[in-house]
């Protein structure tokens, strides 16, 4: 967490799956120039601490993980912030937002999951079958790679790959299980449009997840707003970290 200026706003950043606050690093020098950044990590990734990971022993949901969130900005007594995430972490935050809608001034969601094509419907089966089976590393490189297919794509994949070593077995299969939950979660969220100004932010080389949002974008007229880069995969801050920084940062001053 950056040094608190009572007159700027806050930005709090949400990491994906496998992921950590580290993935952000590119975004925090442009947004500290004009906001109070706020960087977690999500339970048992990165360093979130060893007493966090054995304090929760119950199965995931997006509503407990979305309540550690929420148990962040209250203890440092954050009334409200803009939100951004990435990948997973899009579904968290608007997870957030259903429940605590006072506290999310805006949704900023790079590389946003709205829908689970047939591809991915696959990837979730592939990774129900050999959870057990197979090391969660052999698993999460394959579904990078799947994800994250092509040549510029690769410093995104590395970083996740890197990140996710430092996951534990038991808890990448914590947070694999919550796949069983995202079918009807993504629905609601296709569904239902917040009273909460959003921007989508994607690659237009997401092919998994960016037709669903374009989808959304057009029915959620009232609040959402879309954003494509051009040249670019799923995970945008890390593989056109210039444009995303820009495209967000005006996003905010402008609207707030």
């Amino acid at each position: 967490m950056s040094q608190i200026n009572p007159e700027k706003q806050w930005v709090t950043f949400v990491h994906g799956a496998g992921g950590s606050s580290s993935i952000w690093f590119k975004q925090i020098r442009a947004f500290q120039k004009h906001f109070n950044v706020l960087l977690l990590d999500l339970r048992g990734h990165g360093n979130s601490n060893q007493q966090i990971k054995t304090a929760f022993k119950q199965k995931y949901t997006f509503k407990s993980i979305a309540t550690d969130v929420i148990e962040v900005i209250n203890h440092l007594q954050i009334e409200s912030s803009h939100f951004v995430g990435i990948s997973l972490g899009s579904i968290i935050i608007r997870q957030l937002a259903e429940m605590h809608p006072e506290k999310v001034k805006s949704m900023i969601l790079g590389g946003a999951i709205l829908k689970m094509n047939f591809r991915s419907q696959i990837l979730m089966r592939l990774g129900n079958l050999f959870k057990y089976v197979l090391p969660y590393l052999i698993l999460y490189k394959f579904f990078a790679f799947v994800i994250m297919p092509k040549k510029n794509h690769k410093k995104s994949r590395l970083l996740f790959i890197n990140e996710a070593k430092k996951l534990y077995q038991k808890e990448f299969i914590k947070w694999f299980k919550l796949t069983a939950e995202i079918n009807p979660i993504l629905r609601w969220f296709r569904q239902v449009e917040l009273e909460i100004p959003t921007l989508y932010v994607m690659g237009e080389e997401d092919y998994m997840f960016l037709p669903a949002v374009r989808e959304v974008v057009k029915r959620h007229v009232k609040t959402a707003e879309l954003f494509v880069v051009e040249n670019c995969g799923h995970v945008v801050n890390v593989e056109q970290p210039m444009i995303f920084n820009e495209t967000v940062v005006n996003y905010l001053k402008e609207k707030f």
